[in-house]
């Protein structure tokens, strides 16, 4: 027996901490103030789906696919997308909470991130190519053998990243965030 495909429909405030959540593949779907922190994702394919308003943190995502998928206002503590399905992987973030989540070696090339909060996030050995951090707070993010090529910091503020140690051509800075640049000389900025 094949793998279900649930196309096309809204799931609303639904508590799947609860319930569970129906393994399958996802198409053209809309969660909407929802609940899924600590739900069991394994394998779930999300193609082409919205969240908005949900509460996903420290769920289980372990080979789950998301292909185009766009996640608003949403609570997303310690998310371990490096554990995600690579193929077509695509996701773009607004409005949300993704403090203490890890993107470790994952290719998130042409991503937006826009007015979200990624306090301690680890980006370590990512390839962020292009990405867009907008009006986001990166407080504690851990930036190490990163790609930033062309990636836009322009309105990013709290970052700490060590041009020694991350690929950053033509990435995009403004002032006075640019010193985050600095930090790791240990030097005095007045």
């Amino acid at each position: 027996m094949g793998t279900e495909i649930i196309s096309e429909k809204s799931f609303v405030r639904l508590d799947f901490a609860s319930l569970g959540f129906k393994s399958g593949d996802y198409d053209n779907c809309v969660f909407d103030n929802c609940n899924f922190p600590e739900v069991n994702l394994t394998g779930i394919h999300f193609s082409n789906c919205i969240f908005r308003a949900c509460n996903l943190s420290l769920a289980k995502i372990n080979q789950t696919a998301f292909r185009n998928a766009s996640f608003k206002d949403c609570k997303m503590l310690g998310m371990h997308f490096e554990q995600c399905n690579d193929f077509l992987f695509e996701v773009g973030f607004e409005n949300c909470n993704l403090n203490l989540s890890s993107f470790f070696r994952k290719k998130v090339k042409k991503t937006i991130f826009r007015n979200c909060s990624l306090h301690e996030t680890d980006f370590t050995e990512t390839d962020l190519n292009a990405s867009v951090f907008d009006n986001c707070d990166l407080d504690r993010a851990v930036f190490d053998n990163t790609i930033l090529e062309n990636a836009d910091f322009r309105t990013a503020y709290n970052y700490s990243i060590d041009p020694s140690s991350n690929r950053i051509k033509k990435a995009k800075f403004t002032l006075p965030a640019v010193v985050g640049l600095l930090n790791h000389l240990s030097i005095v900025i007045e």
